[in-house]
């Protein structure tokens, strides 16, 4: 059974809600630690990493970006998931092990960022750097300043279309 677009943005912010709360929690229980049980911070640690994990999965899901788009959000929800290992089995002799790989795929995707990988991803700073033509979405409906020259009825033109300062076309769309 397939789920609805609406039913899974839904889910990924209740998540996301959800790994607020737990992080919120995990701000109290280091202020007043003796309110809380032993480990729980190891737990509220690894389970806030899991959480925005999956709900950052689903998101990504959903958004239906490119396949280099979706592998690279599974490469940075697989560093907090590694992350999360570390957190909550500290003692394993593997924590190490776990804690070098969330170390290096974090690395990675801050690299591939920086790099502009994959070519017209929204993470892509490289349009707004050059002052050509700012359009990610493919249809070329906005100048080299973001401006928008025709409608554009792409998906993924309110994500992806910045102006040379960063700026979402968006807010030039939505003042029409």
């Amino acid at each position: 059974m397939a789920i609805s677009p609406h039913s899974a943005r839904s889910l990924s912010l209740a998540l996301g809600s959800l790994t607020l709360a737990a992080v919120a929690s995990l701000f109290l229980r280091d202020a007043a630690p003796r309110l809380f049980p032993a480990r729980s911070h190891d737990f509220l640690a690894a389970f806030s990493l899991a959480m925005i994990a999956v709900a950052y999965m689903i998101f990504q899901l959903v958004h239906r970006g490119a396949f280099a788009e979706l592998a690279k959000a599974i490469l940075l929800a697989a560093a907090f998931l590694f992350w999360a290992a570390n957190q909550f089995w500290p003692g394993l002799p593997q924590a190490a092990l776990f804690n070098d790989i969330a170390i290096g795929l974090f690395v990675l995707d801050v690299f591939l960022v920086i790099a502009g990988w994959p070519p017209g991803s929204k993470d892509s700073v490289f349009c707004q750097m050059s002052g050509t033509n700012a359009c990610q979405c493919g249809c070329d409906c906005c100048d080299d300043r973001g401006r928008d020259v025709q409608r554009c009825d792409a998906p993924t033109r309110n994500l992806r279309c910045v102006d040379a300062g960063g700026r979402f076309a968006r807010d030039q769309l939505n003042e029409r």
